[in-house]
């Protein structure tokens, strides 16, 4: 099922799509309603490609209210994790979601670096791991920077600023 809601915050709309089924299977977010949904499209085709059972068809649902409430920091990223099904995610991708939700908090950030010596392994395989985040927002991959700056991010690296500047980190969002 996917549920599709706008939401105002801080004078932007922020378009929240949740795929689910039982639990989330898939999260995407926008600035434009166009946007989310062909961002919805590729996430479908994503989550598709690795085995899952997809449905697009639309119904109401708690889980776009659960994300806009951790975008907006009145539920904390861990307490919403054991709403994600991790259906089709790899034991590492798990491994490296569940310590960067547990571990690096609202307002704070984490260098690929410094995540992949936590976890013991490299900074490409963090990369990796972060552009194939199904859960964006819950699964805070937009704390995540290089060393030398934002870095990048699926959803657009405005969208990361906005998500940091939510979270009342300066650094590189101006």
């Amino acid at each position: 099922m996917l549920a599709v809601e706008r939401f105002r915050i801080n004078d932007k709309d922020v378009w929240i799509g949740v795929i689910f089924h039982g639990k989330i299977q898939g999260i995407s977010f926008a600035f434009r309603r166009e946007e989310l949904l062909g961002r919805i499209r590729d996430l479908a085709e994503f989550l598709r490609k690795r085995n899952i059972s997809v449905s697009l068809d639309v119904r109401p649902s708690a889980y776009t209210e659960l994300v806009y409430r951790v975008l907006t920091g009145e539920l904390d990223n861990e307490k919403a994790l054991g709403e994600l099904s991790f259906e089709g995610v790899t034991p590492f991708e798990r491994r490296v979601y569940e310590w960067l939700t547990k571990n690096v908090k609202r307002g704070e950030l984490i260098t690929y670096g410094s995540l992949a010596k936590a976890l013991g392994t490299s900074p490409r395989a963090i990369g990796g791991a972060m552009r194939r985040n199904p859960y964006p927002v819950v699964v805070p991959c937009h704390r995540v920077v290089s060393k030398g700056g934002i870095g990048y991010y699926s959803s657009g690296i405005e969208e990361k600023k906005f998500l940091l500047e939510l979270e009342g980190v300066k650094e590189w969002t101006s």
